[in-house]
């Protein structure tokens, strides 16, 4: 039962990480063709800066979605900015140096939201009435950011030094370092600490006079300044954000569900475009990590055993801004056998496609376009989609549904699918099964005493919509 339950909310998270990635591409491309080394346009980079420079309220927006319950979650999402600005200012006054990245939005937007649906509940003197009930998760939210701002005090820090003193390790280890590098700044992305190893090999490993006659340290500058030794660690990232993870967009569109394809195909080729314009990962990445440890884990694999394949073969290749197509064309010349790449990275489309493919298919991974709103249903009958209701009075039948469920203050939560309402009751025993049979519907699905299906069929967004403007 507990594990039933936390895969549900794991996906119940990862559909909601898919809202915040709706920026991403745009944010992407912006910056990558604002940069200086493209059309040098600094507003735009600004304005691509401004949204990846505060991802981490949007992934605490995401986490409220998926787990405030309510149907109006606007304070809810109030409570988490309060409580994200009251976290980060907190951790920075006792530590500048910790950086958690969209992890902390998530923690907190998923923490402030359960906060919500227990403090929304709570009695209070009348004295209090205004700040309590739906509002009382905005007083609260930055109150309870003070010790939990205290608890990451305490156990982030050695974790953020562990993976400092790795990658100091990793920089002299050859093979196994290249492909533990590569294993981790993917594995480590749901975290946001993939960036403690990125800065330093980065920016502090190893020195290189250039031509100048100055000392420059780290893979990147040493690789620009001509050193023939740099460049070794990120060319194993070229055939993953190149290829490999558009042959995974394009396994995750094959395997979406035919009615949702033409969406899921529009998300994936922006995405697909995102990853080898701008090298920004991300938006492919939160599609499935959240649902399938087992792809990520894949995923974290293939990008350290491209980097061991580009050792062996004495090929590299740096960065200047991004592992992307643009950096790929402008650093081939400082680079060496980057010719390599592009054989390699053919391989690497089939591989994520195929092998991406057989475990979404073979696990039921809930990917973009596979999930109904909620997967514990059976599967949707073709005899639902063709049926319809006896009547067109949909508010009339949207009061007689209301009110059959046990009245407005019962609903917890109202959506729908292709066919079917999917309802969440407070209170089971309110709902009048009879009676809801009774207006035409086609049947009742029930799932646990508060969670239940009507299958209206083909107006089932009509209904919808006339319930929500009852309620």
């Amino acid at each position: 039962m507990f594990w039933k339950k936390f895969i549900r909310n794991l996906s119940k998270l990862g559909r909601a990480m898919l809202i915040p990635i709706v920026a991403m591409p745009a944010v992407g491309i912006l910056g990558r063709l604002g940069a200086s080394d493209m059309l040098n346009i600094p507003l735009m980079e600004t304005a691509s800066n401004a949204i990846t420079g505060n991802l981490d309220m949007l992934f605490a927006f995401g986490g409220v979605l998926a787990f405030a319950d309510s149907k109006d979650k606007s304070y809810a999402l109030i409570g988490a900015a309060v409580g994200l600005f009251s976290f980060k200012a907190c951790l920075a006054a006792l530590d500048p140096n910790i950086g958690m990245g969209v992890f902390a939005g998530i923690i907190v937007g998923v923490l402030s939201a359960i906060l919500y649906n227990h403090s929304r509940k709570w009695n209070t003197p009348e004295m209090f009435s205004f700040f309590t009930g739906e509002k009382f998760i905005i007083v609260l939210a930055p109150i309870f950011a003070i010790p939990l701002a205290l608890i990451f005090y305490l156990i982030w820090p050695p974790i953020q030094n562990g993976l400092d003193v790795l990658a100091m390790w990793m920089a002299g280890s050859g093979a196994l370092g290249i492909f533990l590098f590569g294993f981790l700044n993917r594995a480590l992305i749901p975290v946001g600490l993939h960036h403690v190893i990125n800065s330093y090999l980065w920016f502090q490993m190893g020195s290189f006079v250039n031509a100048a006659g100055e000392t420059v340290t780290g893979d990147i500058p040493r690789f620009l300044a001509g050193d023939p030794t740099a460049g070794v660690f990120m060319t194993g990232l070229y055939p993953v954000f190149l290829f490999g993870l558009p042959g995974a967009c394009y396994a995750m569109y094959k395997c979406a569900k035919k009615e949702h394809q033409k969406e899921v195909k529009s998300l994936m080729v922006s995405n697909a475009l995102t990853d080898i314009v701008a090298g920004i990962t991300e938006p492919t990445e939160f599609a499935f990590e959240f649902v399938s440890p087992k792809l990520y884990l894949l995923h974290a694999i293939y990008s350290g055993l491209g980097g061991v394949i580009f050792y062996f073969l004495g090929a590299r290749l740096g960065i200047s801004y991004n592992v992307d197509i643009i950096d790929y064309i402008l650093n081939f010349n400082l680079g060496s056998k980057a010719i390599l790449i592009l054989p390699v990275g053919i391989a690497y489309f089939f591989l994520y496609y195929f092998s991406f493919k057989a475990v979404i298919l073979h696990d039921n991974v809930m990917t973009p376009g596979r999930a109904d709103d909620d997967n514990t249903t059976a599967e949707i009958t073709e005899d639902e989609k063709d049926f319809k209701l006896a009547t067109t009075d949909f508010s009339y039948l949207a009061k007689k549904l209301v009110q059959n469920l046990g009245g407005k203050e019962n609903i917890q939560t109202l959506d729908a699918c292709i066919t079917r309402l999917r309802i969440q009751v407070k209170d089971g025993s309110k709902v009048n099964y009879d009676k809801i049979r009774q207006t035409g519907v086609k049947g009742i699905v029930k799932l646990t005493d508060t969670d239940l299906q009507i299958v209206i069929g083909a107006d089932v967004q009509k209904v919808k919509k006339a319930m929500e403007e009852y309620l």
